[in-house]
């Protein structure tokens, strides 16, 4: 039974390991073929559009969450203040 796959379609963020590294992703889970997951993100680069897909072996997951839409768009840094 695939563990995941009620997330499949629906944005969410994995955290994993590679070696002695934690990293993280987010993107939309494209599959979950039982064994491992696939994680996909579309995005603009240069302005040609690409697309990133990540292969997660069960082994290596730590964690998946789902994520609201608006919790994963980029928030623009808030414009510093002049002192008097």
């Amino acid at each position: 039974m695939a563990r995941y796959s009620a997330l499949v379609g629906k944005r969410v963020e994995v955290h994993y390991r590679a070696g002695d590294l934690q990293l993280s992703t987010v993107g939309t889970l494209e599959s979950d073929t039982g064994k491992a997951i696939f994680v996909q993100e579309h995005f603009s680069s240069g302005g040609k559009e690409k697309t990133m897909r990540v292969e997660i072996p069960y082994a290596y997951v730590i964690r998946v969450v789902e994520v609201r839409d608006e919790a994963a768009q980029v928030r623009p840094m808030p414009k510093p203040t002049k002192k008097k």
